[in-house]
């Protein structure tokens, strides 16, 4: 009997030396000991269970950081970047009870516009528009005027339209539209990671000149590292004419081009489209209404019509007036000195970086313009 009691006081024992760490005996019972994680762990632990974003665990951490070493702002701001007014300003909304206060807030503006259009003008659109199914939105702001004395936009009548699916066909409209989603989207200069190696990037614009009542368009093109340069006038403003001009470049680079960048004009769709395809260039859009995002063209536009254009060779004739653009070319791209390259000219910096350039593992002779361009 005895041996049974010690036996079981042994075995008491040992569970008691195996949970010591975890319990504490208080008189003959033994109570699990509770352990206080640290403030840090704490907020840890609350931000994974709320799901906080990636931002606002950063942010926490300047507080755990701060609260850990001495509370001293500047030290804090210089360990993680930050400026001290960041850090004070997200300190007056850091609540230690509610962590989501950490989380950016929503920019959409607290006062948005509202349609302006009334039901009385809806009502009278959709009766309109079931009338003459088949006319454009114009013709049924037209309409509307004639019949109501008071005039509505183009863009009312197709908000209406689209609202109430009022087409002639609604389900082919619906594919054309699906269609035109599925078209490529335009990829913007701004996501280029640009790279100092002639013919990386090469930029496009169009010169619009009105010369004895008939307008003119000349189509530039310059590679945005080497500075070396092509221009073309047109009688229009056709993608035929853009595909035409920027195949004339790329055979004038020896197909050295990787990327083209240009804004958003009617002449840079379709056929020149199809140019980019089988040159199997990059193809970046300019952001709307921002010549900055091609200043490089835009600076060589100035410089061809102030060194070119403006000492008397405007003319309407394209044969004449590209014959002598040609000969200005090959003084601007083989002679002339340029600043940006340290006073040396396109065809000499091209040919030195081409040397040390890891995209150029073999090349042939850049030739000058010849009769074939013009």
């Amino acid at each position: 009997m005895s041996a049974s009691v010690d036996d079981m006081i042994t075995s008491l024992t040992h569970a008691y030396m195996a949970l010591a760490s975890h319990v504490h005996k208080v008189g003959v019972y033994l109570v699990p000991t509770v352990v206080l994680l640290s403030q840090a762990e704490r907020w840890r632990g609350q931000a994974e269970k709320l799901g906080l974003s990636k931002a606002a665990r950063t942010r926490l951490e300047w507080f755990i950081w701060h609260q850990e070493h001495g509370k001293d702002v500047s030290f804090t701001a210089r360990h993680f970047g930050i400026s001290r007014q960041c850090f004070h300003e997200w300190s007056k909304r850091f609540d230690r009870k509610n962590l989501r206060l950490l989380e950016d807030r929503s920019r959409a503006p607290t006062h948005v516009r509202q349609k302006e259009i009334s039901i009385v003008e809806e009502g009278r659109i959709i009766e309109l528009r079931k009338a003459h199914i088949r006319w454009g939105k114009v013709k049924i702001a037209v309409l509307y005027k004639n019949i109501y004395g008071t005039s509505i936009s183009s863009w009312k009548v197709q908000y209406t339209v689209s609202k109430y699916n009022l087409y002639y066909h609604p389900k082919k409209n619906q594919q054309t539209q699906a269609r035109r989603k599925r078209s490529k989207e335009k990829r913007r200069i701004t996501t280029l990671s640009k790279k100092p190696f002639p013919g990386y990037l090469i930029a496009l614009d169009t010169i619009v000149l009105w010369i004895r009542g008939q307008k003119r368009y000349v189509f530039t093109v310059i590679d945005t590292v080497s500075k070396i340069a092509f221009a073309r006038m047109y009688t229009t403003k056709s993608s035929k004419n853009a595909a035409d001009f920027i195949k004339r470049f790329v055979y004038l680079l020896d197909n050295e081009v990787w990327n083209a960048g240009h804004d958003n004009g009617s002449e840079f769709h379709k056929y020149f489209q199809s140019a980019i395809a089988e040159l199997g260039l990059g193809d970046y859009w300019s952001r709307v209404r921002t010549p900055t995002d091609n200043p490089m063209n835009e600076r060589f536009n100035r410089t061809l019509q102030d060194e070119f254009i403006a000492l008397g060779h405007l003319t309407e004739d394209t044969e004449r007036f590209n014959g002598d653009l040609l000969s200005w070319l090959i003084e601007y791209n083989f002679v002339r000195p340029h600043q940006s390259l340290g006073y040396l000219t396109p065809w000499a910096y091209y040919a030195d970086a081409a040397k040390v350039s890891p995209m150029y593992s073999s090349r042939t002779p850049l030739r000058a313009p010849g009769p074939s361009l013009l």
